[in-house]
């Protein structure tokens, strides 16, 4: 028997799975158990969770379907997948939803209890699609896990309610089943979620293994599958999502320059997790605030930089429209400030739970009077760390407002993470005035940085302000003269900032003539196209911005390399716009803006419409 068993333990290279359900139906929980699952395993992966834009959106309509999409792999990866493999989906609304998206023979595994005439009918399907032959192109699994759930959780006193609610742990014990994964990691943590409700420790253990062995003992499925660990560099990894790592990376980067980090913060998807983090890290001396709006927010942020603290604040566009005025007081002030901006779909409201690419424009000129800033991307989720620690310590180093741009899928999307070694990540210097002798409030150091002096260092009381400044003296000028040179100074200021970060690298072919320039969270789209592409034959490179103001020096002679330069964005061309009036050079664009990661596949189609070749 045993040998039977490993006969049908089929291994795959990658899987994609997509969990879908009601809103209610729990999973993003179950969605994250899976990843945590997964990582522990040792597979590479990446998510993504897709969530409802409604509000408690009427339960079984195709409006209130939640999602989470995971990718993992026996080797490296870098996106979510294009189409998921498999299609958990608990009701039907969520077949409906995600059916198109599902990879034609792909594999459905259908909550049957659920397909009951009402159901049917706020999806509207006229015709139940598990008996009229409409998903004969699919492997088709029907589970009747409501019922089966009930009937594990017999005798325990739980509510029909709350019996119902635990059937997302009986579909993820049979996931774990069917990809040969241990339930040890998910009954640990239910211990440690519900300790203080032994009654639902209880119910979702019991769901959790009623799943698992429902796999084991029904003969519906024939196979299992299993994916091999992949081979990360040596070291230690956890899961961590986008928000998670761009908290840790301002809290390091607190111990690092040895300021008391505050968070001027008003809540906004998909944002807010940043103040939920870092409002778990008192005992670091780290202060958060939510502010009654988006202008308290930054202003606070703005009052604890002029105070002596490493001060950020964090939003999404409407968020960051909303903090403009003051951003421009930043500026005017020269004070430290990071502004992360979490992009979402819009423009005003739009998308509010979807990812977008639509905000560079705005930081990078959205402001009144000649107003620079540094602007700087993360790329993926763990990223997200390294580029946090970044634009703390350009602000730091530079006396002035950095903004850092994520965005939604990045933000909520997550993936192994190495833990750095504390020891190795670099201290960042912060030296305050304290003597009178020399003391100017606008005199500059190389950087063209101001000094800072905290309020109530004796001898050292100056002023900031929004009016214009006299250069060096800071007195209030209305002077001609002199704004002309504040406006030149402060530009150039950002100018210099090329001289501290890195120049762009190249992947792929150097000698290559299609170049695809990407920034932000496409990066794992087009790192895996190009690699398809380079494997089908055709020459290709890739460039990725992490800093996009100012723009790395070698940008311009990196350029003139490559007689086509292909620029996929989730925006109608913003890149494209700034690469042409800065270099004077054409670019091809590919833009996608559906409130979805970019597909892989898609990003491969024009590079072989561009290049030749095919996808064979």
């Amino acid at each position: 028997m045993e040998n039977d068993k490993e006969k049908d333990l089929l291994e795959l290279k990658e899987v994609t799975i997509r969990f879908a359900g009601d809103s209610g139906d729990g999973m993003q929980l179950t969605g994250s158990q899976f990843s945590e699952n997964t990582a522990w395993v040792g597979n590479d992966l990446n998510t993504l969770p897709d969530y409802p834009a409604e509000i408690r959106a009427p339960a079984g309509t195709i409006y209130g379907v939640s999602g989470f999409q995971l990718h993992f792999s026996s080797d490296d990866i870098y996106t979510p997948g294009d189409q998921p493999d498999v299609l958990v989906a608990m009701n039907p609304a969520a077949l409906k939803k995600n059916l198109p998206e599902l990879k034609p023979g792909g594999m459905i595994i259908v909550n049957s209890d659920a397909f009951d005439a009402k159901n049917l009918s706020l999806a509207n399907y006229a015709t139940n699609p598990l008996e009229d032959d409409s998903l004969s192109g699919y492997q088709v699994f029907k589970v009747p896990i409501t019922s089966m759930t009930t009937r594990a959780l017999e005798g325990i006193k739980l509510t029909p309610k709350e019996v119902a609610r635990t059937k997302n742990f009986f579909a993820l014990g049979l996931m774990y089943w069917l990809f040969n994964r241990p339930l040890d990691t998910t009954l640990n943590w239910i211990d440690q979620k519900f300790a203080k409700k032994p009654e639902y420790v209880e119910a979702n253990k019991k769901a959790l293994k009623a799943g698992y062995d429902f796999g084991d003992i029904t003969e519906i499925f024939t196979s299992r599958f299993a994916v091999n660990p992949a081979k990360l560099p040596a070291g230690v990894y956890r899961n961590i999502s986008g928000n998670e790592a761009t908290a840790l990376g301002f809290l390091a980067a607190s111990v690092k320059s040895g300021l008391p980090l505050f968070l001027g913060s008003y809540p906004i998807t998909p944002a807010s997790e940043i103040l939920q983090y870092l409002s778990e890290y008192k005992h670091f001396g780290v202060k958060t605030f939510q502010a009654e709006d988006e202008i308290a927010g930054i202003t606070t942020a703005i009052g604890a930089s002029f105070a002596g603290n490493l001060a950020i604040t964090n939003t999404s566009g409407p968020g960051l429209s909303l903090k403009t005025e003051a951003l421009g007081l930043a500026i005017m002030t020269e004070l430290p400030l990071v502004v992360i901006d979490v992009q979402r779909g819009g423009p005003s409201t739009g998308l509010p739970t979807k990812t977008e690419q639509a905000d560079l424009l705005q930081a990078v000129f959205g402001r009144n009077g000649e107003a620079p800033l540094c602007v700087v991307a993360a790329k993926t989720p763990s990223h997200c760390f390294d580029m946090a620690l970044e634009s703390a310590r350009i602000a730091l180093k530079y006396m002035t407002p950095v903004i850092l741009l994520t965005d939604g899928y990045i933000a909520n999307g997550s993936e192994p993470w190495k833990l750095p070694n504390v020891d190795e990540i670099p201290e960042i210097p912060v030296k305050f005035v304290t003597e009178r002798e020399g003391y100017y409030p606008y005199a500059r150091n190389e950087n063209l940085a101001r000094p800072w002096a905290i309020p109530g260092t004796p001898n050292l009381e100056h002023r900031i302000g929004g009016l214009e400044k006299s250069n060096i003296y800071g007195n209030v000028s209305y002077d001609p003269e002199n704004h002309h040179e504040m406006i030149k100074i402060r530009k150039q200021k950002i100018q210099n900032i090329q001289n501290d970060i890195p120049d762009l690298e190249i992947e792929g072919d150097i000698d290559a003539d299609l170049l695809v320039a990407g920034w932000g969270g496409t990066y794992g789209a087009i790192k895996e196209a190009v690699t398809k592409a380079r494997n089908g034959g055709l020459k290709v490179a890739q460039i990725h911005f992490n800093y996009l103001c100012p723009f790395p020096k070698n940008t311009g002679e990196v350029l003139s390399r490559y007689k086509k330069i292909m620029v996929p964005e989730i925006n109608l061309g913003q890149l494209a716009y700034m690469l042409r009036s800065e270099f004077l050079i054409e670019v091809i664009q590919y833009n996608l803006v559906r409130g979805l990661p970019l597909r892989v596949s898609g990003i491969l189609d024009k590079i072989l419409e561009i290049a030749g070749g095919n996808n064979g």
